[in-house]
């Protein structure tokens, strides 16, 4: 429970530290609420595009290792395989967080 405290932490204090980036977007289409939140998101981390590994996942979501892992070889998990490390941004983490939550 404590690391998930350290991780949540973490992630709002780069929320909080940083600028507000000035960014205009301009579009005649209703956004959705993940565009919304990516807007969003985007204009308060440092950076979106940090990476997160399986044990940052793992204590996230609270579950174990194997489960971590099985998450990240699904086929809607917007995690990248380099050689044997599996991350995933931030961001898109977030958006498929967000979009299963429904």
């Amino acid at each position: 429970m404590e690391e998930l405290n350290n991780l949540s932490e973490k992630i709002s204090s780069e929320i909080q530290n940083t600028e507000t980036k000035n960014i205009v977007i301009e579009t005649k289409e209703i956004l959705t609420p993940e565009q919304r939140m990516a807007i969003d998101t985007i204009m308060r981390v440092k950076n979106p595009f940090i990476m997160l590994t399986v044990k940052d996942v793992m204590r996230d979501l609270n579950i174990c290792e194997t489960v971590a892992y099985k998450t990240f070889k699904r086929a809607d998990f917007p995690s990248i395989n380099v050689g044997k490390n599996n991350q995933v941004m931030l961001l898109a983490y977030l958006i498929w967080k967000m979009s299963k939550r429904v």
